[in-house]
């Protein structure tokens, strides 16, 4: 009887093996992860175990996640944060952390968030989860710089900081040296790179800049308005000469990466109507571009609350990264609404149609509307960013570097 009731109470999880178990969560997006964690001792065993984490991210390649971040310059407690999990298909709120309430600026990229903050301090955790840590002061105290991550010698990972305003005395540097820096995590030290081309002097902070990563090794940096696009080769510590990326009729675009390839994304004037939002692959060798998608027009009209403000584009944001490109509102119209391109690749196509972007295929949505309540910001920072799978399950910043 005791030997009947111990095999009745069996369930089939429970004849499967810890490998099997584990095969199967890995396959979670990252919050059911967490949320299995919490089922059974046996699945939360499984999740805990240090390996976890790596098997997960080696079993399924997770999208990007989207995230806003806004900020109220008046009441520090009306910040907010979200982030967009294409996998779940979901916004979730993220708690706003006392460490980044004072800051200057605020960035993401390469699975952290960055803040500067007075002077020259800056700041960085692991995305979802910190703690925050406070690097070496920078060679120059900057305002909206751009950042990025890449790999270095022995896959540690390093930070580029590019441009940003400075400030004396309160005032914008006009003389400002357009500095270029990199941050080692293990060293605690800042390497002084060659600065930015003095082409970019007239807007050298990320409102007027936008900044691609291409292959972990070419750190492409656009004019938003003035289409200026140079490279930094992250191996050679150079930059590459200054060019003009510009399609015809365009007003403002952003540079964004596309898995090996790059992708302008932007509002251009349309032959036979309103202005458009169109996308363009790029050559990265030689800077051609060929269109390969253009928003529908109701998509883009869902962005705004009325088609008769001629200067309603101006609050038009893109972000994007692996073959999703996001298209946002950076005022408050229903709520910073936003939308999605998909980008995806036709395996069978030749060649010439792969370097010229004809191989691709785009597919456009609505992203849901942000979780409520919603507060008014003063100003609001997209970006994509991966989401290792530690910064769910902890490891803490040194486990992430």
């Amino acid at each position: 009887m005791e030997t009947e009731l111990k095999a009745a109470a069996m369930t089939p999880w429970s004849r499967l093996s810890w490998d099997i178990v584990e095969l199967i969560l890995s396959y979670l997006p990252l919050r059911s992860v967490v949320v299995a964690g919490a089922v059974c001792k046996q699945w939360r065993a499984v999740i805990a175990d240090p390996g976890f984490a790596i098997r997960a991210a080696s079993s399924l390649p997770r999208r990007p996640w989207f995230f806003l971040y806004g900020q109220n310059n008046v009441v520090l407690r009306k910040n907010q944060a979200f982030g967009f999990d294409p996998d779940a298909g979901e916004w979730i709120a993220l708690p706003p952390s006392p460490s980044v309430l004072h800051v200057d600026c605020f960035a993401g990229a390469g699975g952290f968030f960055f803040a500067t903050t007075s002077a020259a301090r800056f700041c960085y955790a692991p995305l979802l989860r910190g703690p925050w840590r406070e690097t070496s002061p920078l060679f120059f105290s900057r305002c909206n710089p751009l950042v990025g991550v890449f790999s270095a010698a022995g896959d540690r990972r390093h930070f580029i900081v590019v441009g940003g305003a400075r400030f004396i005395g309160g005032l914008v540097d006009i003389e400002d040296p357009l500095a270029v820096e990199i941050y080692d995590p293990a060293s605690n030290s800042w390497e002084l790179c060659p600065p930015l081309p003095p082409d970019f002097r007239t807007g050298n902070s990320s409102q007027w800049l936008s900044a691609a990563l291409l292959g972990g090794r070419f750190f492409f940096v656009f004019g938003i308005y003035s289409c200026s696009v140079a490279a930094f080769d992250l191996s050679r510590r150079a930059w590459t000469g200054v060019q003009t990326l510009r399609p015809p009729g365009v007003l403002f675009c952003f540079l964004l990466a596309c898995n090996d390839r790059l992708i302008l994304a932007g509002l251009c004037n349309a032959p036979d109507g309103p202005p458009c939002f169109a996308l363009w692959a790029v050559d990265h060798t030689t800077m051609d571009f060929a269109e390969i998608a253009v928003m529908p027009r109701d998509l883009l009209s869902c962005l705004f609350d009325t088609d008769d403000d001629d200067n309603k584009f101006a609050s038009l944001k893109c972000v994007g990264l692996d073959g999703r490109v996001y298209v946002f509102n950076e005022d408050h119209h229903k709520a910073y609404p936003a939308c999605v391109c998909e980008i995806s690749e036709d395996s069978s196509a030749g060649v010439a149609e792969a370097a010229s972007g004809l191989n691709l295929s785009c597919s456009w949505r609505k992203v849901p509307p942000l979780p409520s309540p919603v507060d008014r910001f003063h100003k609001v920072i997209g970006f994509c960013s991966p989401v290792p799978v530690n910064s769910v399950l902890g490891g803490g910043v040194d486990r992430e570097l």
